[in-house]
């Protein structure tokens, strides 16, 4: 920058600066302490709002459990797949779809003797079969049946909805309508009129996403008897969101 570019830049600031002034004596500029630059888009509300709406299961996510016991790993292990083997043909013959079967854990450890030392005595085996996407009908025959074929342990029982995406969907909108009467109370309480939508992000968690084996509730359930009788009540689906809108 040459000394004539130099000149005319203080005096554009000089300018600038008297304007932003408004007073002072003649021949003086005077600068206030805070200047503040707000644009347009600083010109919003942000609020939140979240709605849940209650739908009835229709669905059910089982997850079994064996547990074999043997003197030595190698026995522990035959029986553990036996049990294993006549629960999948069980879960077959059922007319669950292999798809709908998971063995999600399988571990072996030793049995110690404490009282004579840290002395292995035998062996014990877990073995983990998640059931999914089934009716309530077909998970009432599975737990009412499924100790006779070998299962001596029932973890959980999960309740899902056929309907979620729906539901979710609705809790969506409901939530959005929620934020918009908390904006209008704060706009009116501020002076400001309520203006558009300027941004909406969705905060709910993403693994709320539909999908049909969504746990919506789950309860322990302990070894269960016969004639297992199913109470699934109602299910949550909650939806949360963030919405900016712009203010005069």
């Amino acid at each position: 920058m040459n000394r004539l570019q130099r000149i005319s830049a203080a005096a554009a600031v000089s300018v600038a600066a008297a304007a932003l002034s408004g007073c002072g004596a003649a021949g003086e500029i005077t600068l206030p302490d805070v200047i503040t630059v707000q644009s347009e888009e600083e010109n919003v509300i942000t609020v939140s709002g979240s709605e849940t709406v209650k739908v009835v299961p229709d669905m059910a996510q089982i997850r079994f459990g064996i547990t074999t016991q043997a003197e030595d790993a190698k026995t522990c292990q035959d029986n553990t797949n036996k049990d294993l083997s006549r629960v999948l043909q069980f879960l077959k013959d059922s007319g669950i779809p292999d798809e709908s079967v998971q063995n999600s854990n399988y571990g072996m450890n030793p049995i110690y003797d404490y009282s004579s030392g840290r002395t292995p005595v035998g062996y014990e085996m877990q073995a983990t079969i998640l059931v999914s996407d089934v009716t309530l009908d077909q998970a009432a025959v599975l737990l009412t049946a499924c100790v006779d074929k070998g299962i001596n342990n029932i973890d959980s029982i999960s309740y899902t909805s056929s309907r979620y995406k729906e539901c979710y969907e609705e809790a969506l909108v409901q939530a959005i309508d929620e934020a918009r009467q908390k904006a209008q109370a704060l706009a009116e309480a501020g002076g400001c009129a309520l203006g558009e939508v300027v941004r909406i992000q969705e905060l709910s968690s993403r693994s709320a996403q539909y999908d049909s084996s969504y746990v919506a509730r789950s309860a322990n359930s302990g070894l269960m008897g016969a004639d297992m009788v199913i109470e699934p009540g109602q299910v949550s689906v909650e939806a949360m969101v963030s919405v900016d809108f712009a203010i005069q």
